[in-house]
């Protein structure tokens, strides 16, 4: 009988449970520019023998290998960190070798018999002069020099001594015998993108609602007029419906009737019209020239556009008559528009995905992306990605990447939670979710500890939005202006993400189609609105102030720093963000209920916090820019949601006296 043995048995490290890792190694975490990651891994040996473990990281396009020692922890865990300071792939693992040296020197400070120290210099000498012959240069001859030493020396003391310090460990340690030593296995990746896939305010606007007067067809000449109004508020990404010819063929009409009259301008995401398809611009928002003034002067206003990509044609968009094999057809040669019973979209074709020509459909979707990177977009929300092939997105985003890896994509996932972690998985920046639908106290700390604690951390990026054109839900149809304070004061703190659709948003538009309808009335989706944004009762200044406390707090910039506080009232919510490095914490405090006040007592951990128990601190109310003296680790709070539902405290943590108070009023 054939025996087999493994590659090199008398490899006797074993690595288990390396983390973070994504199903087994199958995907990449993510992170950002600057930050790090954090690996544990358990690491251990039979017997009695000391190990070591070492983190490894490179570029995955690169050879070399970084390393940063892993210091050990309780039960054989093992952790260290290292950063990600460009954009791009990284790639690390474990290694972990036993020490003979570690463990000859642990069992020499235990001995005290001379004849036992004695012997053990000995082997000492011999591990030492193994090592000096892998070195080379001075390294090489200190360690033979230490070696003769140990072996040879006359007086034990100094032997001992020799054998303990520092100087032989750091050699020793540096020129170590790996030679069977354990990989980690697979390597495991981290996709690394800039700051603006973790942190950002989006403004959502339809240019064709930009026009100056009621009947006027906006262009992006008029979408340039509204830059300084949404770079004025804070807001770091302008993001557009598609710009696209629209099909005329089954064309919507308004509040998404079937028939459209001669003047309607139908649905943008009902792509392609003869006058072009997702490589052309609706006539009548201008050209493609005019596009790229667009882009540049929003650059200029500190503004990002961010398009909407939307893989769908209308009837009549060229690749229906140009590639009839990407579209699924019914028995009778028709082709079948897309239906999500009972809804059903006639104005609008999908792809096939699996079509026998999927690689030319692929290839063609992709180009789409590298055509509108070409005129100066480097973010992309995509619409509705989980009625698209898997495989197809995460071949296209990483391709993407590869060549221009400052390319954001944002997905439209409002879909069963294994398909929106799938996408993220499978290479998308950031994710809509499910916060336009948890409203209660419960509902937002266990979804919030879910997205901040939970696995799914490691590539899921949530970014928030209270309303979208195709979601008006019922706390804001029905809460009127607390209401949307309060889901934007959640948003703009909650997650270090967040997006409106604007003007709708400030405006505070309510009205639904239908009862029990999240679908606006008169929605843009299918006509055009015009908006007077300087209404007095417009939202505009506090989304302003929230965009502010966002930027000047870094604590809010990140997501995995939020932590839920105890408050004695089911009806108001308390959570922080802390910034460890600037030593500042934010606190919010918010009021649930749109329509009553409510009170409670909050509870601030004072000792986590380094605040002395016996001492008063301040907290400052940003929104209401009001300075309060509090005392020990309950405080009581009353929130009118008419005068303003919501708190957020930055806490400072140098007050120590009430004139330190009075000084900073």
């Amino acid at each position: 009988m054939t025996r087999v043995f493994p590659e090199e048995g008398r490899r006797r490290v074993a690595i288990e449970t390396v983390r973070p890792r994504v199903d087994g190694g199958r995907f990449p975490i993510r992170r950002s520019v600057g930050e790090s990651v954090c690996v544990e891994a358990r690491a251990f040996t039979d017997g009695h023998d000391r190990i070591r473990c070492v983190l490894r990281h490179r570029r995955e396009d690169g050879v070399q290998w970084h390393e940063t020692p892993m210091v050990p922890g309780r039960n054989d865990w093992w952790r260290a960190e290292f950063t990600v300071p460009d954009l791009g792939r990284y790639v690390y693992t474990v290694t972990a070798w036993v020490d003979h040296f570690l463990s000859w020197r642990h069992d020499l400070e235990r001995r005290t018999e001379p004849e036992d120290i004695h012997v053990a210099l000995l082997m000492g000498a011999e591990l030492v002069a193994r090592t000096a012959e892998r070195a080379m240069g001075a390294d090489a001859e200190v360690l033979a020099e230490t070696a003769a030493t140990l072996a040879n020396g006359t007086d034990p003391d100094a032997r001992m001594a020799l054998a303990t310090g520092t100087t032989l460990g750091e050699l020793m340690e540096r020129h170590a015998d790996r030679s069977l030593a354990t990989v980690s296995s697979p390597e495991l990746g981290v996709t690394v993108e800039r700051e603006r896939a973790r942190f950002g305010a989006w403004y959502e606007v339809f240019p064709r609602s930009c026009g100056a007067t009621d009947d006027s067809h906006g262009t992006f000449r008029d979408c340039e007029n509204w830059l300084p109004y949404i770079a004025g508020m804070g807001f770091d990404v302008l993001y557009l419906p598609p710009i696209h010819p629209i099909g005329r063929i089954r064309r919507k009409g308004p509040n998404n009737t079937l028939a459209a009259g001669p003047d309607d301008p139908g649905s943008p995401w009902a792509i392609g019209a003869p006058e072009g398809g997702h490589l052309s611009v609706h006539p009548a928002l201008g050209t493609l020239e005019d596009f790229r003034r667009l882009v540049a002067s929003a650059r200029d206003h500190g503004l990002e556009i961010a398009l909407d990509i939307a893989f769908q044609c209308a009837p009549d968009h060229p690749y229906v008559q140009e590639h009839p094999a990407w579209f699924r057809h019914r028995p009778d040669g028709s082709v079948q528009y897309a239906e999500n019973p009972p809804k059903k979209y006639q104005d609008i074709y999908p792809f096939d995905f699996e079509t026998a020509d999927w690689q030319g459909l692929w290839l063609e979707l992709e180009g789409i992306f590298r055509f509108w990177i070409e005129q100066g977009v480097r973010i992309f929300r995509v619409d509705n990605p989980h009625t698209k092939s898997f495989a197809f997105w995460e071949w296209a985003i990483a391709s993407i990447q590869r060549d221009f890896p400052e390319t954001l994509f944002l997905a439209e996932a409002f879909a069963r939670p294994a398909v929106l972690h799938g996408l993220a998985k499978r290479g998308f920046s950031q994710s809509y979710n499910y916060f336009p639908w948890r409203n209660t106290k419960h509902e937002l700390t266990a979804y919030f500890t879910e997205l901040t604690r939970g696995e799914g951390r490691e590539y899921l990026r949530p970014s928030l939005w209270p309303n979208t054109p195709d979601i008006l839900p019922e706390y804001l149809q029905f809460g009127g202006r607390p209401a949307f304070m309060i889901r934007a004061t959640l948003a703009a703190t909650l997650g270090a993400s967040y997006g409106i659709y604007g003007p709708a948003f400030e405006l505070v538009e309510t009205r639904a189609r239908e009862p029990g309808s999240e679908e606006y009335l008169d929605s843009e989706k299918y006509q055009i609105r015009q908006w007077d944004l300087q209404r007095p009762d417009s939202l505009r200044d506090y989304l302003t102030r929230l965009n502010r406390i966002r930027r000047q707090n870094p604590a809010l910039q990140h997501d995995w720093n939020l932590c839920f506080h105890a408050i004695d009232n089911e009806e108001m919510l308390c959570f922080s963000k802390t910034a460890e490095e600037e030593g500042d914490v934010v606190f919010v405090v918010v009021n649930l209920d749109p329509v009553h006040t409510q009170s409670g007592y909050v509870e601030v951990p004072l000792e986590e916090w380094g605040l002395d128990p016996a001492q008063p601190y301040q907290v400052h109310d940003l929104l209401g820019n009001s300075r309060h003296l509090w005392h020990g680790p309950r405080n009581f709070v009353k929130l009118d949601p008419r005068a303003g539902a919501a708190h957020i405290f930055r806490l400072r943590r140098r007050l120590r006296t009430e004139q330190d108070f009075d000084y900073y009023l």
